[in-house]
């Protein structure tokens, strides 16, 4: 079993503290075979050239000190997770030409859309069912977008409201009744030669789960890397062999890694 971690970040990004030193030498720790940089930049605001993560001059010294951590037991490879490029596609190009060169994309979206004055999931209030499935339906429009630009490597994180519908608020939402609306996204990734990403949400539960990776199996769909979306060591390849068992009930015979943003199948 070939064991991966896709989503990672380290002090590079605006959440996270963590040398990437640490993050190397925990995916040593964990048995992984490769593991993946993938730091925000994200267009939150776009355009706005102050945003220090659009200054990409640290990103290369970041990346050499993550192969001098690696020391041959690891391949360490280099991405990012590109949010919100939906706020500004023409911008989003722009990153992408500038940014040193890539192995891997994640293409991500965390915020809803001006209706909700483009407030990020993570601060969104306590709602009402009716209230959070407007909200699942806003965010899929957002994402139909982005899966229909189809400049990155994966979708991130497809059914993210329900980290914090679920795990923060105690609701017990789903994305049951939008499958339609799911089924959009991958035929416009899979249309692209876009993939998707089965998030591990630290141990919790995986983005999307069970249903929709049969639905993206169903629709022939084939590339999905696994990741941990971890920001400190201690996430770095959490059940990296149970994510691979999950995608092989669902029909997934395969987990991709990627090098220089084409995909590499590995058998499960």
């Amino acid at each position: 079993m070939y064991l991966s971690d896709y989503h990672t970040h380290c002090s590079l990004s605006f959440d996270s503290k963590t040398p990437v030193e640490d993050m190397v030498r925990a995916g040593i720790a964990q048995g992984l075979q490769e593991m993946c940089l993938t730091d925000h930049v994200d267009l939150f605001r776009p355009r706005e050239t102050a945003h220090w993560e659009h200054d990409f001059s640290n990103r290369e010294e970041t990346f050499a000190r993550a192969d001098q951590a690696a020391d041959g037991k690891i391949i360490v490879r280099r991405g990012i997770e590109l949010g919100e490029a939906m706020r500004d596609f023409a911008y989003a190009d722009e990153l992408l030409s500038r940014l040193p060169e890539l192995d891997f994309v994640i293409g991500s979206q965390h915020q809803l859309s001006e209706k909700y004055d483009w407030n990020d999931l993570y601060f969104m209030p306590e709602a009402t069912e009716q209230e959070a499935r407007e909200q699942i339906a806003d965010y899929l429009t957002l994402v139909l977008e982005t899966a229909k630009w189809g400049k990155f490597s994966v979708l991130g994180h497809l059914t993210l409201p329900l980290r914090y519908m679920n795990e923060n608020h105690g609701m017990h939402m789903s994305f049951d009744g939008f499958e339609d609306e799911v089924a959009q996204v991958f035929r416009a990734l899979i249309e692209n030669g876009c993939g998707i990403e089965c998030n591990v949400n630290r141990g919790n539960t995986p983005l999307p789960d069970a249903k929709w990776l049969r639905l993206y199996h169903e629709l022939s769909g084939e590339i999905i890397t696994i990741g941990t979306d971890a920001h400190t060591p201690e996430f770095v390849g959490m059940r990296a062999r149970e994510t691979q068992e999950l995608l092989k009930s669902c029909g997934l015979n395969y987990v991709c890694t990627f090098e220089k943003k084409k995909p590499v199948f590995h058998k499960i």
